[in-house]
């Protein structure tokens, strides 16, 4: 079982770090049913419906304390990782090459058994360039990809019915890695939200509508004890590994909530942010 530690407590009572106030963008209350119509991935918007509202928050300096950081706590963790990917806009050198760089990236990290990535995404936020390859502009509402029903049934749906089930009777976490296809990130950086400070009613279910399918993911409500977090100037031998769903109810972090924001400290004439995401399962013996 996870259990707070001395250390731990520590790492608490030191995260009181430089960093930026920014507005970002919850769901202004719980008692809606809010939807995500996700569009073809041809660089447009995802339309939402349900009510928002801008809190200003503080966002902490991750850099400050990357060393403490932990999967099981925060539910983020920076690494540097640098890929033999030349063009992340090459669907097949990504996943030729890549996917297994982040198999065993996500394996070292996590002592997972079995790492299988599942999907990725591109995501850019405008102004030209290679970026108007990428399908996607950065979210800017807070969620978390994954629910506690959404991630299991996610499993049935890549594997066939015998294997789902085996897969499903150990523990398995579902983590993203994000990281810059050109660095550094000074536009739409990505904010973190530490999982420690995220209490059970702050997640309201969400459904995501795709053309073919409807998944579900988890929207935040407004908490002031929320501790949130980025890493300034995020350069393309980055990468932050973010953990959407863990099976485990024993303590650890199960659900990290995560958004883009307008950093008010971005100089004028930065470039667009650029960059991919990759969705995996982790699975583990025990």
């Amino acid at each position: 079982m996870y259990l707070e530690t001395p250390e731990n407590f520590e790492t608490r009572a030191n995260l009181e770090t430089l960093g930026v106030e920014a507005p970002l963008p919850y769901l202004a209350h719980a008692n809606q049913a809010p939807v995500t119509y996700a569009t073809p991935p041809n660089g447009g918007m995802a339309n939402y419906e349900g009510e928002y509202a801008d809190y200003a928050m503080a966002i902490q300096d991750g850099r400050a304390i990357a060393a403490k950081l932990s999967l099981d706590r925060q539910g983020f963790l920076l690494v540097r990782h640098q890929s033999g990917v030349a063009d992340f806009y090459d669907d097949d050198a990504v996943r030729a090459a890549y996917y297994p760089e982040v198999e065993r990236l996500v394996a070292d990290a996590t002592g997972a058994s079995r790492v299988v990535v599942f999907d990725h995404t591109r995501r850019a936020d405008g102004g030209g360039g290679a970026g108007d390859k990428a399908e996607r502009a950065p979210v800017r509402r807070i969620h978390n990809d994954y629910t506690e029903k959404s991630a299991p049934r996610r499993v049935r749906d890549l594997f066939d019915a015998p294997e789902a089930e085996a897969l499903l009777s150990r523990r398995f976490s579902q983590i993203n890695v994000w990281r810059p296809i050109v660095g550094p990130v000074r536009r739409s950086p990505l904010a973190l939200l530490d999982a420690q400070s995220v209490a059970p009613n702050d997640l309201v279910k969400t459904d995501l509508v795709f053309a073919d399918r409807v998944g579900e993911n988890y929207y935040v409500t407004h908490n002031p004890e929320h501790q949130w977090f980025y890493f300034p100037d995020m350069g393309a031998d980055e990468a932050v590994l973010i953990k959407g769903y863990d099976s485990a109810t024993d303590g650890r972090a199960r659900f990290t909530p995560h958004t883009s924001f307008e950093d008010p400290t971005t100089p004028d004439g930065a470039p667009p942010r650029e960059s991919i995401e990759v969705r995996t399962f982790a699975f583990f013996e025990d």
